[in-house]
């Protein structure tokens, strides 16, 4: 009888162990045909657009290297296949890769979602935001964050952005001496994160000398581990990614992070509700962009909720950061490496600033060469070389080829700049393209550097004032010149950097100046 019941059991046990093994094969094989006809109604409907052969299991990919050049690669199959191009990553995936500015005007004049992994691996941090949110919750949020960018809230930040220059710029020299090379993008991160956190929480964390912060620790942490993660493709699956030991980093760093906005936001809150309901007068400090938040409400006298606000100011915080660091380090390395033109700008720089170290709101439009010289960097070197979109409904370009809804679509911001259809003489850093004269006429989406129409970046102008600050303050301490044997190694996994850093050497004017008294 017990051996019976014992047979039963086995047979049992097998049965179901072969039922969920037939289960899981046909998921699989219902999934294997589900990208089989994704793929081939993709394929049919971009054979209008010409591109280059994908022989292999791997599409296009086997022709990036990760070596500073991928996209340079990207925009040599612009120049074949002008307007777009598919580019196809493996045999499921592909993008339909626009290089032309009229096509770039069509897409970018529309609200389709962002399509970017990278932002998806950045959602358990900072929330879903303005990058990643669609729709008429995308349409408020836009609407409540925008008067927090306006002029008269970005003038005091101009004081702000100096002070933070000038503690990195002090910290330089204790890098090394005048003969040795400094890679510039480390301190640059530090000093974008620092002006961001005091222009967006009043929030002095003294990072550039005091990294041992554990909120700080825990926000340069984070943005590491995304880079990391994007450049291991097992850890694009979640379920690996969060057993592994930077899974377990991550997710610590999350809570931390998480935890401290929240309670500055909670803490703010509290405190501008006294301020209502008190008789005393009102607090005398410069109005941050929590502050514009907290009181900014639609037509329907609606304002963001707190944890509307946290992902926003965690979106405003990360993006911001990493974007104006990428502006500024490549700027520095454009001026180092065209001297020309960085004399010229710090001749103007001397005349306007004198022997002041704080730029004041009304010295920007008194800085038009280094503006221009700013731009042509930004032409070269977007700060987001690539911008990604999925179509939610079908579009038809100018010359009546269409793309189905649905499929994923980028703009190639770096192959557009170098368009030579529209900018003569693509490769050569030009800062007068950018003069009133030469840029009249000029496409409305030949130049990207914060994307453009509906789905702009909402702090570009923040952005600018931050890179023109830092730009001018550096130039006025010191002359910039170029490390021979560190040629930077381009990657855009998000925002451009340079995998090998930027180094740069810097000597100090002011010790060139009293030498030459002496």
């Amino acid at each position: 009888m017990a051996s019976l019941l014992e047979s039963l059991c086995c047979v049992d046990v097998y049965r179901i162990l072969h039922l969920v093994a037939v289960f899981c094969l046909s998921v699989v094989l219902l999934k294997v045909i589900q990208l089989h006809q994704r793929r081939e109604t993709l394929k049919r409907a971009l054979e209008p657009f010409p591109g280059p052969a994908s022989p292999s299991l791997y599409g296009q990919v086997h022709e990036l290297h990760w070596d500073g050049y991928d996209l340079d690669t990207l925009h040599s199959w612009s120049l074949q296949y002008p307007f777009a191009n598919p580019v196809w990553f493996g045999k499921f995936t592909v993008y339909l890769n626009i290089t032309h500015p009229e096509y770039a005007k069509t897409l970018l004049s529309r609200t389709d979602p962002i399509e970017n992994v990278a932002y998806h691996f950045f959602t358990p941090w900072i929330g879903e935001g303005l990058l990643v949110l669609s729709g008429q919750k995308w349409y408020q949020h836009r609407q409540l964050l925008t008067p927090g960018l306006q002029r008269n809230v970005l003038k005091p930040y101009v004081k702000i952005i100096s002070t933070c220059t000038n503690v990195m710029l002090d910290k330089l020299p204790e890098q090394g001496t005048s003969e040795e090379t400094i890679d510039i993008c480390p301190h640059i991160s530090l000093m974008t994160l620092d002006s961001i956190l005091i222009c967006t929480f009043s929030c002095h964390t003294n990072c550039q000398t005091d990294i041992d912060n554990p909120f700080i620790k825990a926000v340069l942490e984070l943005t590491s581990l995304v880079h990391e993660r994007l450049g291991f493709i097992p850890y694009y699956a979640d379920f690996l990614f969060y057993l592994s030991p930077l899974g377990i980093r991550f997710q610590r760093g999350c809570k931390i992070s998480r935890k401290k906005t929240g309670e500055m936001i909670k803490q703010r809150r509290e405190i501008l509700k006294l301020e209502e309901n008190s008789d005393k007068p009102q607090s005398t400090r410069e109005a941050d962009f929590l502050d514009v938040l907290l009181r900014s409400r639609d037509e329907n006298g609606q304002g963001l909720s707190d944890e509307d606000l946290q992902v926003e100011l965690n979106t405003f915080m990360v993006a911001g950061h990493e974007t104006m660091a990428s502006g500024i380090s490549w700027t520095l390395y454009c001026l180092a490496k065209y001297p020309e033109h960085q004399r010229k700008c710090s001749e103007e720089i001397t005349r306007v600033l004198g022997e002041r170290r704080t730029m004041e709101w009304d010295d920007l439009s008194l800085i038009p060469y280094t503006t221009m010289c700013i731009k042509e960097s930004l032409r070269l070197y977007p700060p987001v070389p690539v911008l990604t979109r999925k179509l939610n409904k079908p579009m038809t370009f100018c010359d009546g080829r269409s793309v189905p809804e649905g499929c994923p679509v980028s703009v190639s911001v770096y192959s557009i700049h170098r368009n030579p259809d529209v900018w003569e003489d693509p490769e050569v850093f030009d800062p007068l393209r950018f003069s009133s004269e030469n840029s009249a006429g000029r496409h409305s989406h030949a130049y990207l550097p914060f994307a453009a129409g509906p789905r702009s970046c909402i702090g570009q102008h923040f952005a600018m004032i931050e890179i023109q600050v830092a730009v001018a303050l550096t130039l006025s301490h010191f002359e910039l010149y170029l490390d021979p044997t560190r040629i930077p190694i381009k990657t855009a996994a998000i925002t451009l950097k340079s995998r090998n850093g930027i180094y740069l050497r810097f000597e100090s004017i002011h010790e060139g100046q009293k030498d030459g008294k002496e």
